[in-house]
């Protein structure tokens, strides 16, 4: 396993928050937002995406309803301790959150970068049909980050491409579901962000069917909003909203 892919727990009051990583993400990404709102008193538990963490033969054995079952699975551990849970989804994560909301009680969720539409640099358009990339991956290029936790600069170096077609589901099935959705919800997103377009967040403001609902820009952000440097904007935020 990549250092960094470990599940992690930290135990605080009986307000339970679940985080939830990204497409090939590792739950070393959300630990700094982890550690900042149990700090706040909350218990606080990020699971491991099935088939993430591990190496790209891992990935593409897994679909997204596997990736689901891991979130539902988080949500069991502290459902068992706590007394409410809310969810904070980061990128496809955000995604998943999302659906959990809709086959669980839910006090609140926070969307960071949920990508509804992906940034045509990616080069989706060029993806070959499913049934041609069952054994086809790409090379993940990412740069390296200062002052983060080690596992995050350790990601998978592979992508596979039958896992870009389930990343693609998942989006599908979120704006279906988008409508049922009624909890209280913050959505984020980084005007820079290259990876999800940032009009993705206006589409899940338009589109949910929570009454209270708030979105936010973060000006200098890219996509990885809980490692840019104004994440101390985006934990106070996202803690102040699950606080009031």
């Amino acid at each position: 396993m990549i250092e960094g892919a470990e599940s992690f727990f930290l135990g605080g009051n009986r307000d339970g928050v679940l985080l939830i990583h990204g497409f090939t993400g590792l739950p070393a990404e959300l630990l700094l937002l982890g550690q900042f709102l149990n700090r706040k008193g909350f218990t606080v538990h990020c699971p491991r995406l099935a088939g993430h963490g591990v190496d790209e033969r891992a990935l593409m054995r897994t679909t997204k309803d596997d990736w689901f079952n891991s979130v539902v699975d988080g949500a069991a551990v502290l459902r068992g301790v706590c007394d409410k849970i809310s969810v904070v989804g980061h990128s496809m994560g955000g995604l998943l959150a999302l659906k959990l909301a809709t086959v669980c009680e839910v006090s609140k969720l926070a969307t960071l970068a949920a990508p509804i539409f992906i940034d045509d640099g990616l080069g989706l358009r060029n993806l070959p049909p499913r049934e041609f990339c069952s054994d086809a991956c790409i090379v993940q290029p990412r740069r390296i980050l200062d002052d983060v936790p080690a596992g995050v600069n350790n990601p998978e170096k592979k992508t596979p491409l039958i896992s870009v077609h389930e990343l693609l589901d998942v989006i599908a099935d979120a704006k279906k579901i988008l409508p049922t959705v009624t909890a209280p919800i913050l959505i984020m997103h980084g005007e820079d962000d290259h990876t999800a377009q940032p009009r993705s967040a206006r589409y899940i403001t338009d589109n949910v069917g929570s009454k209270d609902k708030r979105v936010v820009t973060v000006p200098k952000s890219g996509h990885l909003l809980p490692l840019a440097e104004e994440r101390d904007l985006v934990f106070d935020l996202v803690a102040d909203f699950l606080e009031n």
